[in-house]
């Protein structure tokens, strides 16, 4: 299956399926002689990992990662770094009623169509339990973008319906929706709730700060920053769109009112999002992206079974009523994974940044 791996110098690929022995990330490209925070990447697997509050899904995994290859005495090698973690509650058996149906939503039968074999645990490869490789190699690239001066902050801007009035990046931890409004993410929660009593799902909109980002990283034309931005968050499980600075508000304002005025000092506004041309302006680069709901729901729904035949379908079982909560840190990892790949390309040319602009 091809499609499994992603950047260019700064390489990962992911492998395991959801209901599998384990899932893990190979990565290329990490120097060697680091010091590699082990602590730390396992500070970002639980964020993402399921079972951590009553607004996602119950199924209880420790998300424990492991390093089989590319350290030796606390130090990388610069040889390809593997790290494993093995799923200790995949209950295979919850799909059985339902492995000749497709459930609505869900890739069963684009891959079964595609492929001609497809695994009916919970999605196999097409399961976000994907995105532990993806999360585990973001903090290693989190690392070494921190020596550049590089932070990335994701959250919750809106769900449910309900949207954050302000924005406090104080608080993304403190709540177990990750918004960035304490007052909003109490009626987010109240409203996962309801929707969970009504064996329902709601989607919502995660937005993502990247500060830090000198003026000069980014590719001329095919690998524009935003555009390699885009497949990044695009390829995460569940969503559903991008937008970058005001986004498609822009499409309601004039010429004068998006273009950012410059001064000697640097840009007087962002409509921009950070990133001119596909390389970065040395503003904050800034986007948000839609997150679907939960595929997976109680509810009837009526779809067809592996033979053609109308059948209805209730999919039980443990799953996220609201995915935005988990689905931070994957956003802040791919989008790490992208900066840092673009960082090494700019220094195999030869060439560095220049200092954020103001």
């Amino acid at each position: 299956m091809a499609g499994n791996s992603f950047g260019q110098l700064f390489r990962i690929t992911t492998f395991g399926e959801s209901h599998g022995l384990a899932v893990g990330v190979i990565i290329d490209g990490v120097p060697p002689g680091f010091d590699l925070d082990l602590a730390a990447i396992q500070t970002e697997m639980d964020r993402r990992r399921p079972g951590q509050s009553k607004v996602v899904t119950m199924r209880k995994e420790p998300d424990k990662v492991e390093i089989m290859s590319g350290m030796f005495e606390g130090k990388t090698t610069g040889t390809p770094l593997m790290m494993i973690v093995h799923n200790s509650n995949a209950r295979p058996g919850d799909y059985d009623n339902i492995k000749d149906f497709f459930r609505p939503g869900h890739a069963d039968y684009t891959y079964l169509k595609k492929y001609g074999i497809r695994d009916y645990r919970g999605g196999g490869r097409a399961s976000a339990r994907e995105t532990v490789g993806r999360v585990a190699a973001g903090a290693v690239a989190k690392q070494l973008l921190a020596r550049r001066g590089v932070r990335i902050v994701a959250y919750t801007l809106r769900a449910g319906g309900i949207a954050c009035k302000q924005v406090d990046l104080d608080v993304i931890e403190k709540n177990p929706m990750r918004a960035c409004d304490l007052e909003a993410a109490e009626l987010m929660v109240t409203r996962v709730d309801e929707i969970r009593s009504q064996v329902d799902s709601i989607g919502g909109i995660i937005e993502c700060r990247i500060m830090g980002v000198p003026v000069g990283l980014g590719e001329p034309v095919f690998d524009k920053l935003d555009a390699d931005l885009a497949k990044a968050i695009l390829s995460i499980p569940a969503t559903k769109g991008i937008e970058f600075g005001t986004g498609f508000a822009a499409a309601d304002m004039t010429g004068s009112q998006h273009n950012d005025p410059m001064t000697p000092d640097g840009f007087l506004s962002n409509n921009a999002g950070g990133i001119l041309g596909g390389i970065s302006n040395g503003n904050e680069i800034v986007f948000r992206t839609v997150i679907k709901p939960t595929s997976s729901i109680a509810h009837e729904q009526q779809t067809i079974n592996t033979s053609g035949e109308p059948v209805t379908i209730r999919v039980t079982g443990r799953h996220d009523p609201c995915l935005c909560p988990r689905a931070v840190p994957v956003v802040e990892a791919m989008t790490a994974l992208v900066l840092e790949d673009h960082f090494k390309r700019q220094e195999s040319l030869g060439h560095s940044c220049y200092a954020p602009a103001g």
